[in-house]
């Protein structure tokens, strides 16, 4: 029967003009978070990149920010915008994305998205479309750009940066063993990394002559080094407190972009269905785990329709192929998704659609417009560690899903992307859950 009443709500997902809904349905939201259900799957990344051009060229959205690191992704900002420095091609610009997994931004997928963007931006005329990443992880590489930032601006200062980062350089690039030294002795870099970040800001309206948008990316990186620094540490505890020290300072760091682009910005974001939809109602909310969707909508807006608005947009899958590793850390690997568990929310997408891919729009009330969806169900979650013969026990989020999401595109049978820079083997595994 819920798959009947589904079947009555749903709306066709072919073309791009299928988007018309959504697109009436985002509103004026000022954030629209856009999921994934895998981080290998093309035609997640295609119908997002789609969604994307559309919220820029009609609804003039500021920028878009992912689920990357941020020296990374601005060096894909300095390609988009044409400055001074910046790669001379897109392959040049996505091979900068070397931390595993490679495949998540370096892509072909990603390519034309980028492309798109540099195209836009010469010939729009108005203020340029920006590319950011929001993760924390790229402690080394973050403390590495303050350094080189400040050598070109204030070399004294640059030489005090080296001697402040330095408490790091005996665990040589390796936030695994500096986390592991600093759950064994009670000492850390933590005053260091604060220290820096106090004595960069100490100097921004001097820095800031030198040109606001360089300042702007330095302080993100000292931003970035400091919380890194405590989120490596909060790691080793094996709790939920790292997930939400790491989802904090996404959202801070999608605060500062919409300040940094003034008063009218509106922010699109890329992330995993578990971090951009709403924590509340899954399983997360029992263990005291919160993401991004939650805060942002507990700081902007619970619907579309409110003043600022946010707009939560869910991608899923019932099968097909996708990329993934089955170790952290291993070679990408083209591998088989498996028909989604009997009853799961995918299942019941399925069966409403008859094969067919699907639109969802929820009305913000408990069960969305849609009787029955105001139950708990099984949702599926892939990370970058995938194991396919496990699907039966794992891989799936206990949800509400007309309450998590604003919207939902499922797309029934979708495709493994394809990657830039990693081989691929083609051998076809067993299905294979773990690591987000």
């Amino acid at each position: 029967m819920l798959a009947a009443r589904v079947r009555r709500a749903a709306r066709p997902l072919r073309t791009p003009a299928d988007l018309d809904p959504l697109i009436d349905h985002i509103g004026d939201a000022r954030y629209v978070l856009l999921g994934e259900a895998t981080h290998g799957t093309s035609e997640f990344y295609t119908w997002r990149a789609e969604l994307t051009r559309r919220l820029i060229e009609e609804r003039d959205f500021s920028f878009v920010a992912v689920e990357g690191d941020w020296p990374d992704c601005y060096r894909i900002n300095r390609y988009v915008k044409r400055m001074r420095g910046a790669p001379t091609n897109v392959e040049e610009a996505l091979h900068a994305f070397e931390r595993w997994p490679t495949w998540m931004w370096g892509n072909r997928e990603m390519a034309f998205l980028v492309e798109w963007l540099r195209e836009y931006n010469f010939g729009a005329g108005t203020e340029p479309v920006g590319f950011y990443g929001l993760d924390v992880y790229s402690l080394w590489d973050s403390m590495r750009a303050v350094v080189d930032y400040l050598e070109r601006i204030d070399p004294a200062a640059a030489r005090a940066a080296r001697r402040a980062y330095g408490c790091f350089e005996p665990y040589y690039d390796d936030e695994q063993e500096y986390a592991r030294a600093t759950a064994l002795v009670p000492t850390s870099c933590e005053d260091e990394a604060v220290a820096m970040l106090s004595a960069l800001r100490a100097r921004a309206s001097e820095y800031r002559e030198d040109g606001r948008e360089s300042y702007f990316d330095a302080e993100q990186n000292a931003l970035v080094a400091r919380n890194a620094e405590h989120y490596y540490r909060t790691m080793v505890r094996g709790d939920s407190a790292s997930w939400n020290v790491r989802d904090r300072h996404m959202v801070d760091t999608l605060e500062r972009l919409v300040h940094h682009h003034g008063r009218h910005a509106k922010a699109i974001v890329w992330q995993h269905n578990t971090h951009i939809g709403d924590a509340r109602y899954t399983d997360m909310a029992r263990t005291g785990m919160v993401n991004v969707g939650q805060l942002v909508r507990e700081a902007h807006g619970e619907s579309p329709t409110d003043r600022e608005g946010v707009a939560l947009v869910g991608f899923g899958t019932h099968r097909g192929k996708v990329i993934a590793a089955d170790a952290w850390g291993a070679p990408a690997r083209r591998m088989t998704l498996p028909a989604a568990r009997a009853g799961s929310w995918e299942d019941v997408l399925h069966r409403a659609g008859k094969g067919k891919d699907i639109l969802l729009l929820f009305d913000g009330g408990e069960h969305g417009g849609i009787p029955g969806l105001e139950s708990w169900c099984d949702h599926r979650a892939v990370g970058v560690v995938y194991r396919p013969q496990y699907e039966h026990y794992g891989n799936y989020v206990p949800t509400q899903v007309a309450r998590r999401y604003d919207a939902f595109l499922f797309i029934d049978e979708t495709h493994a992307l394809v990657p830039m820079q990693l081989p691929v083997t083609h051998a076809e595994m067993e299905a294979f859950p773990s690591g987000l």
